[in-house]
């Protein structure tokens, strides 16, 4: 079940979404590997556009690409970007390609590709880095299962939630299976910082 076209579960979801733990160093090294030139930036699963628009603070002139399916987080990203004619926001169903937009020189995700099934995440990473120019970097800043169970609950009460609260579209997978996946697409560097 898709919960994020719910305004109440979207509602929820931006006033934990600045709380979570380490998610300030999480934006850290995604923001220090974003190459300060970089003119085009594809942010898929958007949300209220905060992690486009926190790059575009050192990156004034670039411009970008707003995706969501979630047409209550579109109308806070479209809200955000009201004045800026260099970014676009558009309505992507993620089970599904994205549509042609040409290159970019970054791509980031953030936290967004773990709520499609397993051969779905995979194809996604694919399409990023059929859209990244000569150069470009695919950040995924990313929510990735725990090793055990034990974890997975700390993890949980660390961001407010309880077994019963987690996102039922949630499908985590271990950090190792998305590294493989990168290398095996064509991804040189494919690490997690």
């Amino acid at each position: 079940m898709n919960e994020w076209n719910s305004v109440q579960h979207t509602v929820a979801h931006l006033a934990r979404a600045d709380k979570i733990p380490h998610s300030a160093e999480g934006e850290r090294v995604l923001l220090d590997h974003v190459p300060l030139d970089a003119r085009r930036i594809l942010d898929l699963g958007t949300g209220d556009g905060r992690l486009l628009a926190l790059l575009r603070v050192d990156r004034p002139r670039s411009g970008g690409v707003a995706l969501d399916l979630s047409e209550a987080m579109l109308k806070a990203a479209r809200r955000r970007f009201a004045a800026e004619e260099r970014v676009e926001v558009k309505h992507y169903f993620n089970l599904r390609p994205p549509p042609s937009m040409g290159e970019f020189e970054a791509t980031v995700p953030g936290f967004a590709i773990h709520q499609c099934p397993g051969d779905r995440q995979r194809a996604l990473q694919g399409e990023m880095f059929e859209h990244l120019a000569p150069g470009g970097v695919f950040c995924n800043l990313e929510h990735v299962a725990s090793p055990t169970a034990a974890l997975h609950h700390r993890f949980l009460s660390a961001v407010g939630l309880t077994p019963e609260t987690e996102d039922r579209s949630n499908e985590l997978l271990e950090v190792e299976t998305h590294l493989r996946w990168l290398r095996e697409i064509g991804f040189t560097d494919a690490d997690c910082y």
